[in-house]
């Protein structure tokens, strides 16, 4: 569970000899263990627990070097040697964050980030470089540009016209709050690191590399392989739960899209829209629970709640997104007659299981400890081991040896560079907008330009979502809306994990939709698809989720904020709103045939209507609304089945 939104990571590391990789080994070991010391306060390595900011640098200075080893200058710097300027960064940076270790006491007792000694202020100053180059490196050119003009906003905030005015301060000052306050570099997201991501990285590691991918995509397989559309949704199940190790939507492509896509092609779906049906899923697989993004362990400490209580709100939005491209799949499936596989094909769902029961034992055992024991730090350094032993004992093809072991603290090593080299890149543009008090201001000019109104801040923050998702990580782009739009659209009286959940669908958004698209882009190169055309069937396959954020914003009983009754009607409501908004989209609806070009339109705009409240967009209440929906949906239904049944009674007699 990795959250790396912005590439494939294959091909940008660099490939290094034992001289290099021992080194780097060697510190990631170090950083599992300072969490597990950190986690379970076992006073081991160090012979304390350590300060927070103090554990902090610590990871830094045993990750950030590695990003300036493993990750080149550029695009075409070698790949298999580190020039001396890497080496000299790394250097660099271990000695800087060395020296903040020895003083991170002296900083909290001392306030110095507001009041630093002047050497304090230029170690600062090179560490705030070292951060940007490392955030450059690892989350791209886009975010390397946001990152520079926010974090430098500081030092000429006066200068800037009205609405995005506020506090200078001069370069040292700026530079210490960055270096040494809690709200920048060590800030919320490196914290949510350090306290809950690194565990979950572990655990996905763990599973990949114990061969629970091989297993999720079997059991699918076996399960649903030979019913009709079978492999397009078996897709969709591998896929969903890979998401959930990965974290990743391009890495998921890349590793089910090559067993899932072939096997569609083979029952003669279009390369594009099999492409399109692995963009979706693996889009999905980030946003499903038990184990999502990074993204969502952040958002837990921005609300100050539990991981398991963003986990449990995003499980009825993940199933009505996962439901549609099922509804979709099987209207494709049965309009254009295409069948699944012969059984014999298949693996044996009792074998399947058989050799890879653990997998889930694991996964149960991990949401135990979440939702049921909530110990969120806790939960994957007891599920991990318990997976390790397991699969040693037990597993007959994917028992550790040298290799593996090697290969796993490898993954991790990559793993943790990427993630903390965007993350700490993030904290600085957090440290800029807490230092100004830019946040505040833009809140009240937001409220200002929209009148108050929920529903034109809900179409802004849509919009901006998507944009900066487009040119940032999913991450990046969610912390600053979160900062910065959050809070206007809570102080409207919208609930505030459903907010921070809107933020969160819209920036994924961009992985399938045109002009970037990278998710569909990616499945589009292992299908050998028009990435273009890709993108369009991806955009079609998932444009439910365009919908759902709005859903859940504007009725929070589909996070599970409410009454059980009050949750399953608009469960029920919902799940039969995307039923006929799937099947409108694909032309087919199951039960009735197939849907005439005015027929998908009025089930379109009935679908949306229906899980909408009472007096939120349009002014009717809950029953009108219900029955303009009806107005719109059971005419078609009733109208499109006689004319499908008469059209098959001609077709019989002639």
């Amino acid at each position: 569970m990795s959250n790396i939104e912005s590439e494939a990571a294959i091909g940008r590391f660099r490939t290094l000899g034992p001289g290099w990789t021992w080194p780097l080994r060697l510190a990631t070991c170090v950083v599992v263990l300072l969490a597990i010391n950190q986690a379970f306060n076992l006073h081991f390595l160090v012979g304390k627990t350590l300060l927070a900011n103090q554990y902090m640098y610590m990871l830094l200075l045993l990750i950030i070097p590695t990003v300036f080893i493993l990750l080149p200058i550029s695009n075409g710097a070698s790949k298999t040697r580190v020039p001396i300027y890497d080496f000299a960064l790394a250097a660099l940076t271990v000695a800087v964050l060395g020296w903040f270790i020895a003083n991170s006491l002296q900083m909290m007792q001392n306030g110095w980030e507001l009041a630093a000694p002047l050497r304090a202020s230029y170690i600062s100053m090179v560490l705030w470089l070292l951060i940007f180059e490392a955030s450059r490196r690892a989350g791209g050119t886009a975010l390397a540009v946001i990152v520079a003009v926010v974090s430098l906003y500081p030092l000429f905030a006066e200068l800037m016209p009205g609405p995005i005015r506020g506090f200078s301060y001069p370069v040292e000052i700026a530079a210490g709050y960055h270096a040494m306050s809690n709200e920048s570099i060590v800030g919320i997201p490196l914290r949510a690191f350090s306290n809950l991501v690194i565990g979950f990285l572990i655990f996905g590691a763990a599973l990949q590399h114990t061969g629970a991918g091989t297993f999720f995509i079997n059991l699918a397989f076996a399960l649903l392989g030979h019913i009709r559309g079978g492999p397009a949704k078996v897709a969709i199940v591998a896929s969903g739960l890979m998401g959930s190790m990965s974290g990743s939507v391009v890495t998921n492509v890349m590793t089910t899209g090559v067993m899932t896509i072939p096997a569609m092609r083979r029952i003669k779906l279009s390369a594009p829209f099999a492409a399109g049906v692995e963009a979706c899923a693996s889009t999905g697989g980030v946003l499903m629970p038990p184990v999502m993004g990074a993204t969502a362990f952040i958002m837990a400490n921005f609300l100050e709640v539990s991981y398991a209580s963003v986990a449990l709100a995003a499980v009825i939005p993940s199933f009505l997104y996962f439901f549609g491209l099922f509804v979709q799949i099987d209207a494709r499936a049965a309009s254009e007659n295409i069948q699944g596989l012969d059984r014999s094909e298949l693996p044996s769902v009792r074998q399947t299981l058989k050799d890879g029961w653990y997998y889930i034992f694991a996964f149960a055992l991990l949401v135990y400890l979440l939702l049921f024991l909530r110990r969120e730090m806790l939960a994957p350094f007891y599920a991990t081991p318990v997976l390790l032993i397991i699969n040693q004992v037990f597993s007959k093809t994917n028992r550790w040896g040298r290799k593996e072991l090697l290969a796993f603290v490898d993954t991790l090593t990559t793993l943790f560079a990427e993630l903390v080299g965007i993350l700490a890149g993030i904290g600085l543009i957090i440290g800029a907008l807490s230092m100004t008090g830019l946040a505040g201001t833009l809140v009240n000019d937001l409220l200002s330009i929209a009148g108050g109104s929920p529903m034109v801040l809900l179409v802004i923050g849509a919009m901006t979502s998507f944009i900066l998702g487009i040119g940032m990580t999913v991450t990046a782009a969610y912390i600053f809306l979160a900062i910065i739009l959050a809070p206007a659209l809570i102080s409207t009286g919208m609930n505030p994990m459903a907010v921070h959940m809107f933020i969160f669908y819209w920036g994924m958004l961009s992985f399938i939709t045109p002009p970037v698209a990278l998710g569909a882009f990616a499945a589009a190169s292992v299908a050998k698809a028009a990435p273009m055309a890709t993108g369009l069937e991806a955009m079609r396959l998932g444009s439910v989720i365009y919908f759902i954020p709005f859903f859940f914003v504007l009725d929070p009983a589909l996070i599970l904020v409410g009454s059980a009754s009050q949750i399953l009607v608009s469960l029920g409501l919902a799940s039969f709103g995307v039923l006929c908004f799937a099947s409108a989209m694909q032309g087919y609806l199951v039960g009735v045939g197939r849907l005439k070009l005015h027929e998908r339109a009025l089930l379109i705009a009935g679908a949306i209507i229906m899980p909408l409240p009472g007096h939120i967009i349009i002014p009717l209440d809950k029953i009108q609304i219900l029955g303009l929906s009806a107005v719109a949906i059971l005419p078609v239904m009733i109208w499109a089945f006689l004319r499908e049944k008469q059209s098959a009674s001609v077709g019989a007699q002639t």
